[in-house]
């Protein structure tokens, strides 16, 4: 028989257990994809005495990283405690020491994936990271292996299932921004502290990675133009449904000639697009390419067994010695540039509070033009008591300059204040809305 493959594991809380658990009860399985056994030998740990919800064998757990790294055993190191540290140091000194190591860490590699690969590389181990995109969804491995003969040029989705909770919720309930995250974090769908997750920034670290290996270049995250929910009104969003639209947070990154498009914001999908359709806290990613068109991966993108099993699939390739079949993405100088955010075009959707007086919709439809931005529909909501409630929705228009225009707007003496600015998803922008179900809704 082969000689199995002989794991450690930093971490073992919910992920963790659920990599320990599944090894153990379909090692047979396992075994027969891998070539050879896979076995879990020791697991790295802040306080061996926490209660668990599994119970490991008798000296699994260890707080001594060096009871990991120096054994000649342990040939493949499991990275479960995510963050930047002390997780950047330990697979550091993983891969120096010939070690392969597999992590759900998106923090980590979009900062740091170009080093850590060339690290891999310099000492003969493995890297690999399937779980930190889409947790049980398949991506990484479809874009790297499956998808080797096309072109891609887009790559867009739902990639946080807490926000997608929290925005469906909204929507269904009529629940305010708050509200919907208490519930969250009562389910346990989102976390004590979910600034990273509502602010966008763990849809922004994904979708990093997903571009980067979409097109073969690396993307930092702080490149990406980042929005979240935070300022989303439950007022926004049954105005959008009125529409034939639903509001969903969407990373989209597009490979276009003068470079790459990355953001992340909430956008108006179109009711009848699959994405409109993801809630709860699923995902779903859409990739495009050349010749093989459209396809899309929809899951759960969190949770412990999740996650274990992109974890578990990567152990295999490992266990088994392959190698990737495209090239690392390029980095550094050699990378594609990331255009600014004025580079985004898209058609919105904007909510004025304004003055209930004549000459005001001139007024806003003369700054929009002034700008270069045409309407297709003005919609009055709501008057009462002097003021009324007007949303614009535009055709497609550069975000340079609906920044402009708002600034104009703004400064109109007829205007209260502007309530929301939101864009339509990419893709459907040439053509929102189709009809208007909106009281007193008029067409411009």
């Amino acid at each position: 028989m082969a000689e199995p493959l002989v794991v450690a594991l930093l971490g073992f809380g919910n992920v963790g257990s659920s990599v320990w658990q599944l090894i153990e009860e379909r090692s047979r399985r396992l075994g027969w994809a891998a070539g050879r056994p896979i076995t879990v030998r020791r697991a790295l740990v802040r306080d061996p005495g926490k209660p668990r919800p599994v119970t490991p064998p008798p000296g699994f757990l260890t707080t001594d990283l060096d009871e990991v790294l120096s054994d000649p055993a342990v040939e493949a190191v499991v990275e479960l405690m995510g963050g930047l540290e002390p997780a950047d140091t330990y697979v550091r000194r993983a891969l120096s020491a010939g070690k392969s190591v597999v992590t759900a860490n998106k923090e980590l590699i979009s900062r740091d994936g170009p080093e850590l690969l060339r690290l891999a590389r310099e000492h003969g181990a493995q890297l690999r990271f399937e779980a930190s995109v889409g947790a049980g969804i398949p991506i990484i491995r479809p874009i790297e292996e499956m998808l080797v003969a096309n072109r891609i040029t887009r790559v867009t989705g739902i990639l946080n299932g807490t926000t997608n909770y929290i925005v469906s919720r909204m929507a269904s309930a009529g629940a305010t921004f708050r509200e919907a995250l208490a519930e969250a974090q009562e389910l346990g769908y989102a976390e004590p502290d979910p600034s990273d997750d509502v602010e966008g920034r763990d849809t922004a670290r994904k979708l990093a990675i997903l571009a980067s290996y979409a097109f073969g270049s690396w993307v930092s995250p702080d490149s990406v133009y980042t929005e979240g929910i935070t300022a989303l009104d439950p007022v926004d969003l049954g105005y959008a449904a009125q529409l034939g639209y639903a509001v969903r947070l969407v990373g989209t990154a597009i490979h276009r000639e003068a470079g790459i498009e990355a953001r992340v914001h909430p956008a108006l999908v179109p009711q009848d697009h699959p994405l409109a359709s993801v809630r709860g806290p699923a995902n779903a990613i859409f990739v495009e390419g050349d010749p093989v068109g459209e396809l899309m991966f929809y899951g759960l993108g969190a949770g412990g067994y999740a996650t274990a099993s992109a974890i578990l699939g990567d152990l295999v390739q490992v266990a088994r010695g392959s190698r990737p079949w495209r090239p690392e993405p390029r980095s550094g100088a050699e990378a594609a540039p990331v255009l600014p955010a004025d580079a985004i075009h898209s058609a919105y959707y904007l909510r004025l509070e304004v003055a209930d007086s004549p000459g005001t919709l001139a007024a806003l439809a003369g700054a929009m033009a002034r700008h270069g931005i045409s309407l297709r529909q003005v919609l009055q909501m709501r008057a009462q008591e002097g003021r009324a409630e007007v949303v614009f929705v535009t055709h497609p228009a550069g975000e340079a300059e609906m920044r402009q225009a708002r600034k104009e707007i703004e400064a109109l003496p007829s205007v209260h204040r502007v309530a929301s600015l939101l864009r339509y998803h990419d893709g459907t922008h040439g053509n929102p809305p189709r009809r208007s179900t909106g009281p007193s809704g008029t067409s411009a």
